[in-house]
């Protein structure tokens, strides 16, 4: 007698889901997405033998796809004492993030096909979320590596207009143009022009020779830095026709140079944002203990305010986490000697609710950005959305439980969020990778937890 594959019935929830926030249902099978629909669960589903879980949405949680984050660090290999993938991946799943794209700046750096094959088969033994890795450009690894790459199993090349971990500031105008003319894959760039950066350091250095607060942090890394640096990606996107994506966008001057078509797959030049600019402004450095500092620095809150509507009115297409866990006394120090960097990824997707809650956004501009634009912008197979046929990657979200965050709740090795202290009111309940429930209650579910697969993409549009 063959035996009957158990599904999983999710009913009674708000479902949220291209461009719509209304109440349905979800069937898993196996991996997959076997049914949905609107309104009450017909009576051939909710009778169907198969089924041997249900889930109860209670007519006003949120179910929506997983948040696929393509922008984390996960320090793996080699900064493992802050974080590691199976730490931060779970981190991930508790926050509803379902796929992570890591970046190649670790030790070794990700910047040949070994060390990108190294990545995934760690992946493959310790990630409780879909997995996949950039490859890294510098100045010489244009011919023997990104053109070898198969990016079928990629979503593209990681590229550094600013300075980084390890050998990856690409700073050579022939190499630059040549890797914007031959890579047929999205070009991912961190813009931050580092010959203004350098300058700015030298001043503030002689006005602080003491040390250069860690609040001065974004004169060093300045607005004109982070202009000018956009300004030269999208100037060799549009002359090569090649696909830029623009990451960690911060202020409100980038806006102007962004390409305000609605999001297809076909958008050459793309844009994300991150919580943190969305949140904070320079004035919060004191408050914050100087946890806030990053790369790129945060702005002011015309800044924030700017970036807060371009990402409600679509003019940026996704937000990220550059997830970037440091242990707490590495942030300690002046502008120069604090690490640059935070942990996001457990709390992204909380707060971006928060604000739709607050009525900076919707509720699906939230799923629009940190799910579905992912998915087109990096042409991810079969994830992103809830559709019949995809992947299982799900998240139920409870709207209605105010709760203040704190370090005790966070799951990455570093032990401390920027977000301590702040009340929200959404909080994750579940989530299931491949259909796998890997999330539940506050709790991880230990059985589940490399239920993580290697994501595959088409990038053809």
């Amino acid at each position: 007698m063959k035996a009957m594959m158990g599904k999983t019935l999710i009913y009674d929830a708000v479902v949220v889901n291209e461009g719509k926030a209304e109440e349905g249902w979800v069937v898993i099978a196996g991996s997959l997405i076997a049914a949905k629909g609107s309104g009450n669960v017909p009576p051939e589903v909710a009778s169907d033998p198969e089924i041997t879980e249900r889930t109860d949405g209670q007519h006003r949680m949120l179910l929506m796809p997983g948040a696929i984050d393509e922008h984390v660090h996960f320090r793996d290999p080699g900064l493992t004492h802050k974080a590691d993938i199976e730490t931060e991946s779970r981190a991930a799943v508790a926050g509803g993030v379902t796929s992570y794209f890591d970046m190649p700046n670790t030790n070794p750096a990700t910047v040949s096909l070994e060390a990108w094959e190294a990545k995934m088969a760690r992946a493959a033994e310790a990630s409780a979320a879909n997995y996949a890795f950039f490859i890294g450009a510098t100045n010489n690894n244009l011919e023997n590596t990104l053109l070898k790459a198969d990016y079928s199993r990629m979503p593209g090349v990681k590229l550094f207009l600013g300075s980084s971990t390890g050998n990856m500031l690409v700073d050579n105008g022939e190499t630059l143009r040549k890797l914007f003319e031959s890579v047929k894959a999205p070009i991912a760039v961190h813009a931050e022009s580092e010959a203004e950066i350098r300058e700015n350091r030298e001043r503030l250095k002689q006005e602080y020779p003491e040390g250069i607060p860690v609040e001065k942090h974004g004169e060093i890394r300045s607005r004109k830095a982070c202009y000018d640096s956009t300004k030269l990606a999208v100037e060799l996107a549009r002359a090569t026709g090649a696909k830029l994506h623009l990451m960690h966008v911060s202020t409100s001057d980038e806006l102007a140079l962004l390409d305000t078509a609605p999001l297809s797959p076909k958008k050459k030049i793309t844009s994300e944002t991150c919580p943190h600019y969305l949140v904070f402004t320079d004035g919060d450095y004191a408050a914050t203990d100087g946890l806030i500092k990053c790369n790129p620095a945060i702005k002011g809150s015309a800044d924030r305010d700017a970036l807060r509507k371009a990402v409600a009115d679509g003019r940026i297409d996704a937000v990220a986490t550059d997830h970037a866990p440091h242990l707490r006394e590495e942030k300690r120090g002046n502008a120069l000697t604090a690490a640059s960097g935070m942990p996001s990824v457990q709390f992204s997707l909380p707060m971006m609710l928060e604000l739709a809650r607050q009525g900076v956004m919707t509720v699906e501009r939230v799923a629009a950005t940190m799910a579905h634009a992912p998915a087109m912008i990096f042409g991810v197979k079969g994830r992103g959305f809830i559709r019949e046929g995809y992947h299982a990657d799900l998240v139920l979200i409870d709207p209605d439980c105010p709760h203040t965050i704190g370090d005790a709740d966070v799951m990455s090795r570093c032990g401390w969020t920027p977000y301590a202290g702040m009340e929200i009111h959404h909080r994750v309940v579940t989530t299931w990778v491949n259909g796998k429930k890997v999330w539940n209650n506050g709790t991880p579910v230990a059985p589940n937890l490399t239920a993580g697969e290697a994501i595959e993409f088409d990038h053809q549009g």
